[in-house]
């Protein structure tokens, strides 16, 4: 992947893009009546529909019948979901074996320098090992993205800087390690995108029948 450093001397940020639209792909293979779903998961949500602490879970937003997860976000993070009924488009999507782009806006503390970029690029030290290298860059503060619920906690003279980064791991809490690992902790975390699959303007807590176009480069 590509390693977009930060400009020396304070150079202009990039902006994060806007999640792409998908329209021109086809939201259900009618031959095999797959169902894919995308959901805008808000911050402190369960990624599960049931739970014994009476935390909020995926039932409180999604009324599609016999869909599940494909992949996992924590609780404290937020952005897209994406759900299927259908147990192999599930494991394609999720297994990790198929090195799926997951892209990520993560609000961080202080200013990552060329170093810390380069490190996420390169892969960085976890205790379970080292990670695949990744595509990070530092962004503009997206003007499209949403206030979260429980606002971040923010420290005077600590200013906080906006990273995309793109993985194609799915290890526990991946993206908060690699970016505390450089010295720079995520404050906030948003998946924008998972392999063909975007947000696209969808509000959180909101869900909608989404594009399972494409389908073909995950079969083989």
């Amino acid at each position: 992947m590509a390693c977009w450093a930060a400009a020396s001397g304070g150079g202009e940020k990039q902006r994060a893009p806007r999640p792409r639209k998908l329209s021109s792909l086809v939201t259900r293979h009618s031959s095999l009546h797959e169902v894919l779903i995308a959901f805008n998961k808000p911050f402190n949500v369960l990624c599960q529909f049931t739970d014994s602490a009476g935390r909020r879970t995926l039932a409180d937003y999604v009324t599609a019948k016999d869909v599940y997860p494909a992949g996992r976000l924590d609780y404290d993070s937020e952005g897209l979901l994406l759900l299927t009924d259908d147990g192999k488009l599930q494991k394609r999507i999720a297994d990790p074996q198929q090195r799926t782009k997951k892209t990520y806006l993560a609000q961080v503390e202080g200013f990552p320098g060329d170093k810390a970029l380069a490190a996420l690029c390169r892969g960085v030290k976890l205790k379970d090992g080292m990670t695949a290298p990744a595509d990070a860059r530092v962004v503009e503060e997206p003007d499209w993205i949403w206030p979260r619920e429980a606002p971040i906690r923010y420290r005077r003279n600590i200013p906080t800087t906006w990273l995309q980064l793109t993985i194609t791991e799915g290890r526990n809490r991946q993206v908060r390690r690699m970016t505390a690992a450089v010295g720079h902790p995520t404050l906030r975390l948003v998946r924008v995108s998972i392999g063909e699959w975007s947000l696209d303007g969808l509000a959180p807590g909101k869900w909608r029948n989404v594009p399972a176009g494409q389908r073909s480069t995950r079969r083989s």
